[in-house]
């Protein structure tokens, strides 16, 4: 169930958590249309309940685990 709706914008870290207001990593669409952005912790802890009432949910949690580039000379 994730990104087999309309494409969306990636999460940005002006995305914030519905629940405590850390940056979101994940959207979740709700089936009444509605959209809610969680943390990684809180969808963790409420994903049971968040996937009986989604249509759609765009995780990107991957990118916690990634690697920053590195700046180049050019860009410090």
């Amino acid at each position: 169930m994730t990104g087999t709706l309309a494409p969306t914008q990636p999460l940005t870290a002006a995305d914030r958590c519905d629940r405590c207001g850390a940056q979101a990593y994940v959207r979740v669409v709700l089936n009444s249309g509605g959209e809610l952005l969680f943390c990684a912790h809180h969808m963790r802890k409420h994903d049971e309940s968040i996937r009986k009432i989604a249509s759609d949910i765009q995780d990107e949690t991957d990118r916690l685990h990634s690697t920053p580039a590195a700046a180049s000379d050019g860009e410090r």
